[in-house]
């Protein structure tokens, strides 16, 4: 996370536990959910056979539900894969 799109700047450790502590925990998991689930997708390219097209749809999916559970907090987390900070 940055403090602007314009510049990245990286957010010191301490101040990223401290925005952390003042979240829900279950917040906290569907965001470490929702970036795991975007690494994952963006594992697969090219030409994927039947199982790699299943693990991606998996991981779409579980980045579907944790986006909805960031929505419902603030539309703002939702994280997307292609997204820059």
């Amino acid at each position: 996370m940055t403090a602007s799109p314009l510049i990245p700047v990286p957010i010191p450790d301490g101040v990223a536990a401290l925005i952390g502590s003042c979240m829900p925990i279950h917040i906290l998991q569907a965001e470490i959910d929702a970036e795991c689930a975007v690494r994952e997708v963006y594992r697969f390219r090219g030409p994927l056979c039947a199982e790699d097209r299943a693990d991606r749809e998996h991981a779409l999916s579980t980045l579907a539900q944790a986006n909805k559970v960031l929505a419902a907090y603030n539309p703002r987390l939702m994280v997307k894969p292609g997204r820059t900070y």
